[in-house]
């Protein structure tokens, strides 16, 4: 795990001098690198954010899929539980180096940088919240990461936005397998398929902003959704550092 994110972790006012004078040691004891390249002196070059493939349009507007038809097949044919979904970067070159990092190779510092992307894209594409949430994982994976992903960007996200971070709005009830593994949208469908609970005193009437690491074919957000709207989360709006295309 990231030793730097360890100090990093206990709450401080952020702007206060012994806010900057504990980064400063930090920076001293543990030079910050850079999660795309692997460079000392920034969690995340601007360069290498500059570099990365942006998912621009034409895409589908519901699950922000690369498609000349908006809605796409999937969406017309079966409309996802979310209200909409976007993401920064397409999932390649610096920004799956940094997802990467923040995933596997315990750069958890690297989810500063990046959830302050995602909040400032939040913001660019208006997407109006309640509260902020995260794909939840649990079991092997975590323990063996010892943190989630999405829990650390969501909390950035959350924290940027300043609104209230809940990472106990929703729950994985089924444990199932990576979807990675999946080869086909149907059988990661079929994967996470009542694999979600939400709970309805924390998202009942409130808007959801719903955010995980990376989105391929959207089924995990799409059951995590609908987990939330049916706990009664008025709308849920998904937000990814990186989309699968």
């Amino acid at each position: 795990a990231d030793a730097r994110w360890a100090i990093l972790a206990p709450p401080m006012a952020t702007g206060t001098l012994l806010a900057r004078l504990r980064d400063l040691a930090l920076d001293v004891v543990f030079p910050p690198r850079c999660a795309a390249c692997g460079r000392h002196g920034s969690f995340l070059h601007d360069a290498c954010v500059a570099a990365m493939p942006v998912a621009e349009p034409p895409r589908c507007s519901r699950c922000w899929d690369a498609s000349a038809t908006d809605p796409c097949g999937p969406c017309g044919r079966r409309p996802p539980a979310f209200n909409g979904l976007r993401s920064l970067y397409v999932m390649g070159g610096g920004a799956r180096e940094a997802v990467h990092a923040l995933k596997y190779r315990g750069h958890a510092a690297a989810a500063r940088p990046m959830g302050a992307l995602m909040a400032a894209h939040a913001r660019a594409v208006r997407f109006d919240a309640d509260v902020v949430t995260a794909v939840p994982l649990v079991g092997r994976r975590r323990r063996v990461r010892g943190y989630n992903q999405s829990e650390l960007l969501a909390r950035e996200v959350a924290r940027e936005l300043r609104l209230p971070f809940d990472g106990r709005a929703l729950r994985r009830v089924r444990a199932s397998p990576p979807q990675a593994r999946a080869a086909t949208p149907e059988e990661r469908r079929r994967n996470v398929e009542d694999a979600f609970r939400a709970d309805a005193s924390r998202v009942a009437g409130r808007r959801a902003l719903l955010i995980d690491d990376v989105a391929t074919t959207g089924a995990t957000l799409d059951a995590c959704a609908r987990a939330l709207k049916d706990a009664g989360a008025r709308e849920v709006w998904c937000l990814t550092w990186a989309r699968g295309d």
